[in-house]
């Protein structure tokens, strides 16, 4: 499918992942709508490169700890563009506690991991469905991660909360066909800012248990998403990029 003109909503897409996938479909011809909550600079910044490389951009704000923030999201971010083809919800927060210390995780941990990892997944499907069946081709795509499929990642609320987005994903697809195709990318180890509470042994650790013996590529995972987005024989799925993290 031919991207150009089409319209990406792509919330956390000031900073790292979120911003490689930025610049990769508005590379598609993609319009893009950059979705940030606390980092304004970083995501004004994004949208300067855009806009320097000839893409129409805009950024936009919202905290999507609080469920009434979507709605105002997509429906601000419909109305830049006229239209609402793709949104990709990238945006997520965590803890970093080891498994093992179950004693410094309360319910507030619980509370807003879920809040901006899952429930906002939901609350931004629900308000964009309209415009993304009217777009004739609309597409969700959620960002996951390896901690949904195992045991693994910065803490027990992170890890489950991934694991019930990977199920929402699939939910969402099966109450949103066959208008709106929703699909997952669960990225490995990608060495953005995302990882500062690792200490360094535990990053080296982990790209050698990667079958590649290496961190998970930002750009090919960014690729991943665009595949998907021109993809439209794909829905429910999730597509692991970890440079082999879970093969090992």
């Amino acid at each position: 499918m031919n991207l150009t003109g089409k319209v990406a909503l792509i919330t956390g897409g000031g900073t790292g992942l979120g911003r490689e996938i930025a610049e990769q479909l508005a590379a598609e011809g993609m319009r893009v709508l950059v979705a940030y909550a606390h980092s304004q600079a970083e995501g004004e910044e994004t949208v300067a490169l855009l806009r320097a490389r000839g893409t129409q951009a805009h950024a936009l704000q919202a905290d999507l700890a609080q469920s009434r923030e979507a709605r105002r999201l997509v429906e601000e971010a419909a109305a830049v563009f006229g239209q609402l083809d793709l949104v990709i919800h990238n945006a997520a927060v965590t803890r970093f506690v080891p498994f093992s210390d179950l004693d410094a995780i309360d319910e507030a941990a619980f509370d807003a991991l879920f809040a901006v990892n899952t429930k906002a997944a939901f609350f931004l499907a629900q308000a964009a469905a309209p415009y993304l069946r009217a777009s004739e081709s609309g597409q969700l795509i959620t960002t996951s991660s390896v901690a949904g499929l195992a045991a693994v990642g910065s803490s027990i609320p992170y890890a489950v909360s991934k694991a019930a987005l990977i199920h929402l994903t699939k939910c969402l697809a099966t109450a949103l066909a066959p208008d709106i195709r929703v699909n997952s990318v669960a990225p490995g180890l990608l060495l953005t800012r995302w990882v500062a509470g690792f200490s360094e042994q535990q990053l080296a650790a982990t790209q050698s248990k990667a079958l590649l013996k290496k961190a998970t590529d930002l750009a090919d995972t960014a690729a991943a998403f665009v595949m998907l987005a021109k993809n439209t024989s794909m829905t429910g799925q999730v597509l692991t990029v970890d440079a082999g993290l879970l093969g090992a």
